[in-house]
């Protein structure tokens, strides 16, 4: 009864969330209060009134964006028409003129400004209507858990229509259709929502061809069981997620209610209003929150994985969320102590650069701190603990991963043919991340933004599109339940690649192998969320030493005879692999 319920509650709060960009309405707001840079305020005045925008009202955002987009797209070309013909005296070029991405924080600004509506005038009712029931709905529907006898229970994971996942086929059907509109959007993109649309839809058009075509194979087959387990909720959580991060990227004005809906809270952390980025820190904290809770009842057998999804929690709510906010109230920057780079890829940035040199002592400590963690704590902390320090501890992406998508874990790709893949493009990320870090390093000591035939802002606008957005996001996050939960870890954090390879090289931490106790069950193979078949190296005895290994422990969690452990041993890091492979070989001789 407490699962129904809270599955209602849930699903209720999802939908009010979903419905809110249509409920609320809008009348502009103050222009010259808004928009600090005198020539954009004027232009942008002049040319909403024309449009009469003041004057009206309007029943969604979808209505009151497509007006003030049309406004401030015809402020951007007047000021480009007057640019042509003389800048006024002592205005600079790109102070004057309006850039696009000027236009979209301007349209964001505006529009979270000109609420009017039900959400705007009572944003705490309408956050305990979204988030307040979806917490409690989460909770509900894990409590009861901790009511059954501890241990790893399947239950039929693998067969639900919301984790039962898609074939590797498809999941490179998918990809293949991805990839090709997300490089398309990069080329075309003008702030239109148009794009990014049709992309979602493409990708979801695919995936219900994926699930008419597996419907059809087992009902040819006679598979009643197939047909019943279809994936079909997966896909539809995937294209919602899909859906929320193409919104939250690249058209954060649609999402002006939910902005609107956090503000109480971000006045009260910050003294600042929301931002979409506020929004998507908080609503990201609540889901490791409620799923940590969800991991705690589900590994409450094994004390490793209880401290474990601690640390998570806490690093995500206080490092990522609460400590970032409350130094902006100290008007300080905003800095996450834990974010490293090349993760963190805009640390080198010259803004970010500038902000911190300009921000006094704990400025030049954060600076400090940065470089320190990337250059002394990454190789040191990793040869004391493997990668597990930072990616199974400490990462905001692998608290995700490990929380929100433990569910989906089992649907990683263990074929020899997914590593490969995996080797290359994880690597081909890290160089990305290292070359386009020279480059803005380069402009920003000299001054120069070419390279021979590179140029470092198109290289890092790039990278922020492809891989900040687009991999890390939309795909990472929203291929969940048709990847597994560590896509972005596995194929595309620069981090996770620099980790690895200290990692494979020069660690102390191993998965150790209990020989001659497997069973062969799979458990291992199947929970593993990095994609390594440990099955295979239990049956030879061999330690697994896989670079992408995060150490989560989950597979000697699941194994039921104990035959995976967790290991920081000192002693022949080089050799200890080879000779376990040499004792087995030498044993099945003898057997001979």
């Amino acid at each position: 009864m407490l699962k129904k319920i809270g599955t209602t509650l849930v699903i209720s709060g999802l939908l009010i969330f979903t419905l809110l960009p249509a409920l609320d309405q809008y009348q502009l707001a103050d222009v010259a209060t808004t928009i600090q840079n005198e020539y954009h305020r004027q232009a942008i005045q002049e040319t909403t009134t024309e449009a009469l925008l003041p004057q009206k009202k309007y029943t969604s955002t979808f209505l009151f964006t497509s007006e003030l987009k049309n406004a401030l797209k015809n402020a951007r070309e007047k000021l480009d028409r007057q640019a042509k013909a003389g800048l006024p005296q002592g205005a600079g070029e790109w102070d004057y003129r309006m850039g696009a991405w000027a236009e979209q924080e301007y349209l964001l600004q505006l529009t979270v400004k000109s609420g009017i509506g039900m959400v705007s005038l009572h944003p705490w009712l309408f956050l305990l209507l979204t988030a307040g029931l979806a917490i409690l709905g989460g909770i509900l529907y894990i409590a009861p858990t901790f009511m059954e006898l501890p241990g790893i229970k399947n239950n039929q994971l693998q067969h639900r229509p919301l984790t039962k996942g898609v074939s590797g086929t498809w999941q490179k059907t998918l990809l293949l259709t991805a990839i090709p509109l997300i490089l398309a959007y990069g080329y075309l993109y003008t702030g239109d929502l148009l794009w990014p649309v049709l992309s979602a839809l493409a990708c979801i058009a695919v995936a219900l061809l994926v699930h008419y075509y597996d419907r059809q194979k087992s009902l040819k087959n006679g598979d009643a069981a197939a047909h019943k387990s279809s994936g079909w909720l997966g896909i539809a959580l995937g294209a919602y997620l899909i859906a929320f991060y193409i919104i939250l990227y690249w058209a954060p004005h649609f999402a002006a209610p939910w902005i609107k809906m956090t503000e109480p809270l971000s006045l009260a952390l910050s003294g600042k209003p929301a931002s979409q980025w506020f929004l998507y820190g908080f609503l990201y904290t609540i889901a490791v929150l409620v799923m940590g809770f969800r991991m705690i009842a589900r590994y409450r057998h094994n004390r490793y994985q209880l401290m474990r999804t601690g640390s998570v929690m806490f690093f995500q709510t206080a490092f990522a969320f609460l400590i970032p906010e409350i130094l902006v109230r100290l008007n300080q920057p905003y800095f996450d102590f834990k974010n490293i780079w090349p993760l963190n890829y805009s640390f080198f940035f010259d803004w970010n650069l500038e902000n911190l040199l300009s921000s006094g002592d704990l400025g030049i400590f954060m600076l400090a701190w940065g470089i320190a963690l990337t250059l002394v704590a990454v190789p040191l902390m990793t040869w004391l603990f493997g990668k597990r320090w930072y990616c199974s501890w400490v990462c905001g992406c692998g608290g995700l991963a490990e929380t929100l998508g433990d569910p989906f874990r089992h649907l990683s790709d263990k074929s020899l043919k997914a590593w490969r893949y995996e080797r290359w493009i994880i690597h081909g990320v890290l160089v990305f991340a290292v070359v386009m870090t020279l480059l803005v390093l380069y402009t920003y000591f000299t001054g120069s933004s070419h390279v021979l035939f590179l140029s470092s802002d198109s290289v890092r606008t790039w990278y922020g599109f492809l891989i900040g957005s687009s991999f890390a996001g939309v795909v990472g996050t929203g291929f969940y339940p048709i990847m597994g939960n560590r896509v972005w870890c596995r194929f595309g954090c620069p981090l996770a690649a620099y980790l690895g390879l200290v990692q494979r090289f020069n660690s102390r931490f191993r998965i150790t192998v209990n020989n001659g106790l497997c069973i062969s069950c799979g458990n291992c193979s199947t929970y593993c969320e990095m994609g390594i078949d440990v099955r295979q190296y239990a049956q030879r005895g061999q330690d697994v030493v896989r670079a992408s290994c995060v150490g989560c422990g989950v597979c000697a969690a699941v194994c039921p005879r104990g035959v995976l452990r967790l290991e920081n041993a000192a002693a022949d890091i080089d050799t200890r692999t080879t000779k376990q492979r040499n004792d087995l070989l030498a044993a099945l001789q003898q057997q001979r």
